[in-house]
């Protein structure tokens, strides 16, 4: 056993996966390998698996994330006792958690995602997966899985472990039986070591919500309530709805809201669950589901799309809208069925016989937003710094679930910080940690990392910046101004210019304002081989954007994906992209609160029809910097560098001629690592390292393609 000090490790790779790390000269005084279990005492005993921490950690370390903290009821920098343990495989876990996950997850979901994960009775858990278990395929699917219930709060909820057996420390393993505590609530379980406030728990009504409530609950009264006054109309009692809307908004939610409403049973159903079983398991439990009940009932059919695709018709698909006929055509029966993709869902099911009503959640907006936040904080100590209005404007695209996974984050944050605190309370810095790791469920996969970035971080560009902050920024935050004036916004904006002078680092700095979502894509990344493909993926791409509004397109390449159309040789899939962007960006469908960004160094190779008003109609030429600009560009690349006295960077500026914007950003990590060569130990990059760099960092500017793009630029102002 040794005595060891507990570091808190802020490494996301790690956090909330149940690993701690050690020197490797404590992993040998141990007797332990790399990925072994090791029990852990504090306050509190608890177990991890353990790995090798960087060498800048001496061996009397070991780096815990704030998840095994909590669990040990240790602070950072208090001592801990580390010692091996045998391998144990756990039999059974009973776990307890928010009403809302408890509903929403099946236990074998909880199981493998807490595959391979060291759990000790007692211990708070998360569903973020160990990646060192199973194959890429399985954790990606058990990963989208859990997405798809929880959305980004799969990522930040906590569980706590009741009791597993056998008692200690113990391995999670595919035959380990998980279920959870009573198998309804949380009701009168165990307080988790490290718990957030009482955010987690949604609202009863969400706001912005109140019309689709009113339509639903109008609906289900009629169906129920007054059947004898549907027949004296002779209008059958079919109550047979679809509920659309960006997941997490709160379709469930509305839907639980209107049933209690109307003194109606609510039954759910998770179509994914259902359509990944046994065809003839899943036709039964859809015949057992669908049976008109004796008392009025609502069936709950969330993914439905998973049961009824818009693509290829299975047997399950069909005798899931056979069935679906009979039970609406009963009567007693309501059938309300979700979905976040209605396009992929099979039109016969917006048949007058079956869903002939459909209800759409919209994303909330600002005020909305605000209110949501003042729902789930009622109960919730706030610090006098934490402004609900500056949290409302800094998170557009979140829904209802996001913004429930953001203060979870955040108390999370707070109960760390404050963990001997008699008042606690939720502050302003919890909150901007919160929105480092919480992103919108809408952007997942496709959100631009900013590392912090702003446009006050952009050396020199002063033209630009101001170009950039009237066409995107401007809309974003006046949109009564330009209401009140009666004009339309820019719908997008060309960035050109030679390759390396900030175009894509200009994009990261405008997402990093925090004014809207950012979603980014190459322009060959759009490009399929496969008919159809392409276009769809265009299609799926601006439909993401709608949803995550406000948001920002950033089509880097934008060459690549738009060329002059007739002019291609592979069988018209660009000219149909093309026809695509064309469509978006102008066509029939309205595109609220969406700016498109095309970045590209041809300008001349981008289709005239993308360049024209109402489309890509703001270009803006990116030069390469100047002497002062690149001076200005060599003092934020090194913001965060000590640079000796004799360090000129006007002087540098001057001596840098045909050097990029990412050439200047090159030249002062390469000075930099100079220093480190010379000495590990190097307080300062001096004017020697410097100039050592200039010997290795070379111009990258092209002059001839640098005087192609100016004279473009010329030509344009001219017309």
């Amino acid at each position: 056993m040794l005595e060891l000090t507990a570091v808190l490790n802020a490494s996301p790779l790690d956090g909330r996966r149940g690993v701690v790390r050690l020197h490797a000269e404590a992993l040998a005084a141990l007797g332990v390998r790399p990925w072994d279990v090791v029990r852990l005492e504090g306050e509190r005993t608890t177990g991890a698996l353990v790995a090798t921490a960087p060498l800048v950690h001496g061996p009397h370390v070991v780096l815990c994330d704030e998840l095994v903290l909590g669990n040990l009821g240790a602070r950072d920098g208090e001592q801990v006792r580390v010692s091996a343990e045998p391998l144990r495989e756990a039999t059974s876990i009973t776990l307890a958690g928010p009403r809302e996950v408890v509903a929403a997850v099946a236990p074998s979901l909880a199981r493998d995602a807490l595959h391979g994960k060291v759990v000790t009775s007692g211990d708070s858990v998360s569903l973020v997966q160990q990646d060192l278990t199973g194959t890429s395929s399985d954790l990606a699917a058990v990963r989208a899985r859990l997405r798809s219930t929880l959305g980004y709060a799969a990522g930040t909820v906590l569980l706590n472990a009741v009791d597993v057996t056998p008692a200690g420390p113990c391995l999670v393993t595919r035959s380990t039986v998980v279920g959870w505590q009573g198998g309804t609530t949380s009701s009168g379980t165990p307080t988790p070591a490290v718990a957030a406030p009482a955010a987690a728990a949604p609202p009863r009504e969400l706001p912005g919500m109140e019309a689709q409530r009113a339509a639903l609950v109008e609906r289900l009264d009629l169906g129920f309530h007054h059947p004898e006054l549907l027949a004296r109309l002779r209008t059958p009692a079919r109550m047979g709805v679809l509920v659309t809307g960006a997941a997490g908004a709160g379709k469930a939610t509305l839907v639980e809201a209107a049933a209690a409403q109307v003194g109606a049973r609510l039954v759910r159903l998770w179509a994914p669950e259902v359509a990944a079983t046994q065809v003839d398991a899943a036709a039964t439990r859809l015949r057992s589901a669908l049976a008109p009940p004796a008392a009025p009932t609502v069936l709950l059919v969330e993914d439905v799309e998973a049961l009824a695709p818009r693509e290829g018709t299975t047997p399950l698909a069909t005798t899931f809208l056979v069935e679906l006929g009979r039970a609406l055509a009963s009567g007693r029966l309501a059938v309300v069925c979700t979905t976040a993709h209605p396009e992929r869902v099979d039109p016969g099911l917006r048949s007058p016989d079956l869903l002939d009503v459909e209800l759409s959640v919209p994303l909330p907006d600002r005020p909305q937003r605000r209110r949501l936040l003042e729902a789930v904080t009622a109960d919730v100590p706030r610090a006098d710094d934490l402004d609900l209005d500056d949290v409302a404007a800094r998170t557009p695209g979140f829904v209802a679930a996001d913004l429930l996974a953001l203060l979870r984050e955040a108390g999370l944050r707070a109960a760390a910080r404050q963990r001997d605190a008699e008042a606690p309370v939720l502050a302003r810095a919890d909150v901007d940690a919160a929105l480092e790791v919480v992103r919108p469920t809408a952007m997942e996969g496709e959100a631009v990392q900013t590392g912090g970035l702003t446009l006050d971080d952009v050396g020199d560009m002063v033209d630009v910046k101001a170009a950039l902050t009237e066409a995107v920024l401007w809309p974003l935050q006046y949109p009564d101004t330009f209401a009140r004036l009666g004009v339309d916004p820019p719908r997008g904006v060309l960035l050109y210019g030679p390759p390396g002078c900030g175009k894509t680092f200009l994009v990261r700095a405008i997402a990093g304002s925090g004014q809207a979502n950012v979603l980014s894509v190459k322009g060959a990344e759009l490009l399929s081989k496969w008919v159809g493909e392409s276009e769809s993926a265009v299609r799926e791409l601006f439909r993401r954007a709608r949803e995550a509004s406000p948001a920002l397109v950033f089509l880097d390449e934008v060459d690549a994906l738009a060329p002059p159309r007739g002019r291609g040789n592979d069988g018209g899939t660009t000219d149909r992209v093309v026809a695509s962007l064309l469509t978006e960006l102008d066509g029939v469908e309205a595109m609220r609160d969406v700016v498109v960004i095309g970045a590209t160094n041809r300008p001349d190779l981008v289709d005239p029809a993308m360049l024209r008003p109402g489309r890509l109609e703001r270009l803006v030429y990116v030069p390469p910097p100047d002497a002062e600009a690149r001076a200005a560009i060599l003092r934020a690349a090194a913001k965060g560098v000590p640079l000796a006295d004799d360090v000129d960077v006007d002087d540098l500026g001057a001596r840098t001629e045909g050097f990029s914007a990412a050439d200047c950003a090159a030249l002062v990590r390469e000075a930099a690592l100079t220093a480190m060569r010379e000495s590990m130990q190097a307080a300062t990059v001096t004017r020697a390292h410097v100039t050592a760099a200039l010997g290795v960092v070379r111009p990258s500017l092209d002059p001839v393609q640098v005087a192609d793009l100016a004279a473009y630029a010329e030509r344009r102002a001219q017309r």
